[in-house]
């Protein structure tokens, strides 16, 4: 039987792929680019693209392709079997891709391709992708001489193994703790679905003998007890176990494994240093920003000081506000950190007279899942519609749903999987990844060529459903889960709503990075207005939408303590910037140091000392933010201005099919085929202003 990863005339084939196939997939797709790259490198006629360039796209895109689904099953059904043969593989990924960038050969004959008057004849997105390709040979070290190019692709290899052992050790803390509690009335004030998942987190745990409760540091069990639970003893445990995953403290309480991240942080900020000096930079900030559409670390840290005194005057009153209330009303003289949560939302019960808990129950997952659905059908024309199981899509969990997008001429779009419910073996958080881009791929069997159906995976970890008196309950999501929905949807979109046709540029390939979350924050602003939200709600009990009257509530509190969310998103990318840019990672000062001098710069609330929150903050040290974690608030900035013009519309308008079709046209559809801020200027038609951000957060006279 064929080897499932290298079947690529279908989707994934899940239910099929054995840890045996991944390394034999590895060493045939390997040998086959190798040979490809000889054979172009080879080739004694002028380079061109169809003879040098498509050959390269092709069989790298089959390396891409299986290597991702192998990258997948490691995020969201890990086990130590799995882990082991990624980490072996993902070393000869990385020196593969290090090799292709350092290659002087295939790095002169792209400049020839440069430099050739035929360039001009080519396509934008082929002249972009050109242009991209030589910018990522300089940065990926083809100019360095010999000895220094081996230096930096074992840099690669090693910057690589440490962001995966990295990943682990925050996947095995979170997983390695839980608290079990026999007694119900610690549990006061957790809301009841919490509390049957709960139990049965206990039943189904075979080392748990008598009844009681258990309760996890993965979000949908972790933060329903920071913010509700009255037992402040249960709120302090769970906080410091959360606050010191993969860490010396962490440790502490395992003695049998070391999940220390904090060596490998310092090993990685060396390691990024000495890449950005061999390719002739300062700090390793100017290599990550010579790709995006900040020009230099200096002007992210003026934007983000700018952003920070405009906010902080709000961050103070949102503080003493709380603080005040929890004196007065909670009896808490010294509110500490895992008070926080706690009072901030008995301080929005009391002020607005309604709970988050009260909102979730009129957001069940089918009705979130159809009114999204249905607003974006009316703002692009298209239709959604779900692939039963019968269908041969196959699946890695039981839980993961399959969707097709089709034109209004009944033409396929794309496809995307739904994974949202948390689980043991699934990295935390939620993200947007995709399976297969679309691009145009010649069919030599019917003698003419077809577009490739790009496909997307939507990554959550809500809580699932719940067994409540012997009747199943649907998954209930809050507000701001139903957020954190719109927003890896909009990642989708932008991946699935593509129309390039080259694969370098289509979806968001060849995007900014800091203008990739454009899309993403745009569609959250949906999740704002009265005409989407009422068509995705229905009372779990009753069936009833949500009342205008709570909708109204939840809309004045929409900027509660927005002054200290986004000044906390401003010290962790700033935190972010400084130690890329001004750090020594081999000086005398250390990583915690740093943070704690950001901290007293622009921070209101301070963090207790035992607190680890770099050993979790996989953005920079394990995805791609290194260095761009400032992305999501430059993004909000484009994202906030782009939905102004649907807002201008007039109240009840927002949703606008004519602006919709702009907005696709214009943003969506282009990928990275011309500078993100050609397109924003090209759909809003000036250049960004910060206004409308700061009038979205309340931050305005």
């Amino acid at each position: 039987m064929k080897n499932p990863l290298l079947d690529f005339s279908t989707l994934p084939r899940y239910e099929e792929i054995r840890n045996e196939h991944i390394t034999s997939a590895l060493d045939e797709l390997l040998r086959d680019c190798r040979a490809v790259m000889n054979t172009v490198k080879n080739a004694s006629e002028a380079p061109d693209w169809q003879d040098f360039v498509q050959p390269m796209v092709d069989v790298n895109e089959r390396l891409s392709r299986a290597w991702g689904q192998v990258t997948h099953l490691n995020a969201v059904m890990n086990n130590p079997e799995l882990r082991e043969i990624y980490n072996a593989g993902l070393p000869r990924v990385t020196q593969y891709y290090a090799e292709l960038s350092q290659d002087p050969v295939l790095f002169d004959k792209f400049r020839q391709l440069r430099a050739d008057p035929a360039f001009n004849d080519l396509s934008q997105a082929r002249r972009k992708i050109i242009e991209n390709q030589l910018r990522d040979f300089r940065l990926g070290g083809a100019e360095l001489p010999l000895e220094d190019k081996a230096r930096f692709m074992q840099i690669q290899e090693e910057l690589s193994a440490l962001s995966a052992k990295f990943s682990d050790n925050l996947l095995d803390a979170t997983n390695a703790f839980s608290l079990f509690i026999e007694n119900r009335d610690e549990l006061a004030g957790i809301p009841e679905d919490i509390v049957q998942a709960a139990r049965e987190a206990a039943i189904q745990d075979t080392s748990i003998t008598v009844p009681g409760w258990k309760f996890t540091l993965h979000a949908p069990s972790y933060l329903p007890v920071m913010q509700y639970a009255d037992n402040r003893s249960l709120r302090e445990r769970m906080y410091r176990a959360y606050a010191t995953r993969a860490s010396e403290l962490e440790t502490l309480l395992d003695q049998i494994a070391n999940r220390d991240n904090m060596p490998l942080i310092e090993q990685i900020l060396r390691l990024r240093q000495e890449e950005a000096r061999l390719l002739g930079y300062d700090c390793y900030a100017q290599v990550s920003l010579a790709p995006k559409m900040a020009e230099t670390p200096q002007q992210v840290l003026d934007f983000l000081s700018e952003l920070a005194d405009k906010a902080r005057p709000y961050a103070e009153k949102d503080l003493a506000e709380l603080r005040q209330f929890a004196a007065d009303k909670l009896k808490l003289i010294q509110l500490e950190a895992w008070d926080i949560a706690y009072a901030s939302e008995k301080l929005r019960i009391e002020r607005y007279a309604f709970s988050e808990h009260d909102v979730k129950q009129y957001f069940p997952e089918n009705k979130v899942l159809s009114g999204m659905f249905g607003l974006v059908e009316a703002l692009y024309g298209i239709r959604i519609s779900e692939v039963e199981q019968v269908r041969n899509v196959q699946r890695w969990h039981k839980d993961v749903k399959f969707f097709d997008i089709i034109d209004p001429g009944d033409n396929l779009l794309g496809q995307f999987y739904l994974d949202l419910y948390a689980r043991p073996g699934k990295r935390g958080g939620a993200w947007m990844d995709d399976a297969v881009a679309r691009r145009r791929i010649e069919v030599p069997e019917i003698g003419r060529s077809e577009i490739q159906t790009p496909v997307a995976y939507l990554t959550c970890n809500f809580s699932a459903p719940v067994t409540i008196d012997d009747q199943l309950r649907p998954a209930l999501f809050t507000h701001d889960e139903v957020i954190t929905l719109f927003h890896e949807f909009g990642h989708g979109l932008h991946h699935l709503l593509t129309r390039m046709d080259e694969l370098g540029v289509s979806g968001i390939n060849g995007v900014e990075w800091d203008a990739v979350e454009l899309p993403s924050q745009f569609m959250e602003n949906f999740c704002w207005e009265w005409e989407v939200v009422r068509d995705m709600t229905a009372h779990v009990e009753t069936g009833n939408s949500l009342p205008r009257v709570l909708f109204d509530k939840m809309l004045a509190a929409k900027n509660f303590q927005s002054g200290l969310q986004t000044l906390r998103q401003i010290e962790f990318a700033l935190f972010d910037m400084h130690l890329h840019t001004d750090f020594d990672p081999l000086g005398s000062e250390t990583v915690l140091q740093r943070l704690d001098k950001i901290r007293q710069q622009v921070a209101v609330i301070i963090p207790p000392a035992f607190n680890r929150f770099p050993n979790n903050f996989g953005h920079i040290f394990a995805g791609g933010y290194a260095a761009g974690y400032y992305s999501y608030k430059w993004a909000e900035v484009l994202s906030a201005d782009a939905y102004s013009l649907f807002e201008e519309n007039g109240v009840g308008q927002v949703v606008n099919a004519k602006t919709g079709e702009r907005f696709w046209h214009e943003i969506l559809a282009v990928g990275g085929s011309r500078p993100a801020l050609e397109s924003f200027v090209a759909f809003r038609g000036r250049q960004p202003k910060i206004d409308a951000l700061l009038r979205h957060h309340g931050m305005t006279v």
